[in-house]
This record gives C-alpha cells, sequence and structure tokens, in this order.
C-alpha cells in the first residue's frame, strides 16, 4: 500500500457517523478542485470498547468484524454516492479498513502514505468519538506527518 498511494491523495478517516459524512463531502468537493486521488479509511476498533457497533444482521450467523465493517463502509459510500451524484470521485476513492486503535492506526497509515492532507470530522461515534473530543485529537494532529483538518459539522444540525 504504502507505494502505490500517490502524494497527492486526500485521506479522510471515516466511522460512517454523521461528522465523518459531513469531512468526506468536505474532502471529495476538495479532491475534485486539485485533482487529488481519495483514501478513505476506517479504523476497526475493538468492540468491548462499543459493543454493538458493528452490528449482526444475523445473531444465528456471526460474521468476522472484519466483514461487517467492510459491508458497513461500502454501504455508507453507497448512501453518500446517491445521495450526492455530482460527488463523481466518491465511488472511485480507494478505500481501506485496518483494524486497532483509531489514534494509532490513522497516523501510520498518514505515515505509510504521505497524503497531502488529513480530513476528518469534527466529532464521531466509537473510536472518533474519543479521539475527537480532547487530547487523542491534539495527538492527531500534532503527531500527524500530513496536514489535519477538522471539517465542523454546520450548526443548524446539531
Amino acid at each position: 500500500m504504502s507505494h502505490s498511494t500517490p502524494a497527492s491523495t486526500i485521506l479522510v478517516p471515516v466511522d460512517f457517523s454523521a461528522h465523518s459524512e459531513e469531512a468526506l463531502l468536505f474532502a471529495a468537493g476538495l479532491a475534485t478542485r486539485l485533482d487529488a486521488p481519495l483514501l478513505i479509511l476506517h479504523v476497526i476498533h475493538d468492540p468491548g470498547e462499543s459493543p454493538g457497533y458493528y452490528p449482526q444482521k444475523d445473531p444465528q450467523h456471526p460474521h468476522r468484524i472484519a466483514d461487517v465493517a467492510a459491508e458497513m463502509m461500502t454501504e455508507f459510500i453507497n448512501r453518500i454516492t446517491r445521495e450526492h451524484p455530482k460527488l463523481k470521485n466518491i465511488p472511485h476513492a480507494q478505500t481501506m479498513l485496518v483494524t486497532g486503535l483509531p489514534v494509532t492506526r490513522i497516523l501510520e497509515v498518514a505515515e505509510q502514505c504521505s497524503p497531502q492532507m488529513v480530513i476528518m470530522g469534527s466529532q464521531g461515534r466509537t473510536g472518533l468519538a474519543h479521539l475527537l473530543l480532547g487530547s487523542k485529537a491534539e495527538q492527531v494532529v500534532r503527531l500527524c506527518p500530513s496536514p489535519v483538518t477538522i471539517v465542523k459539522r454546520p450548526v443548524s444540525e446539531e
């Protein structure tokens, strides 16, 4: 992965929340203007932190969390593509699923692919909620080798 990603890439960590959707929409618009590829990242985190985050559609046949996360990523991108058809780059964006602690893994992916920018939502749920409510957000902003942009949702939507 590390050498196949163009340096002009915009990295967008998502947790499928409305806040990460807002960040993805902002990133897609910017990427279009800059003619930059998008890399959409989801960090699969320990379900012990957030039981029920990766829902099991059929409890009789449990799926691996990674499979559920992959399905959630596909549904997230498909829904945004339907709702925002003018953003032609979202369905063609590269996606990546990694497992671990969100802050650590976001920093590692940023280190590997050296994006021109990381764009994140101002608040999320699960890992990103913890990330963006204080010192962990500061860690990403401070430690990330690339510039980090935090996208805030319009106040009227909160």
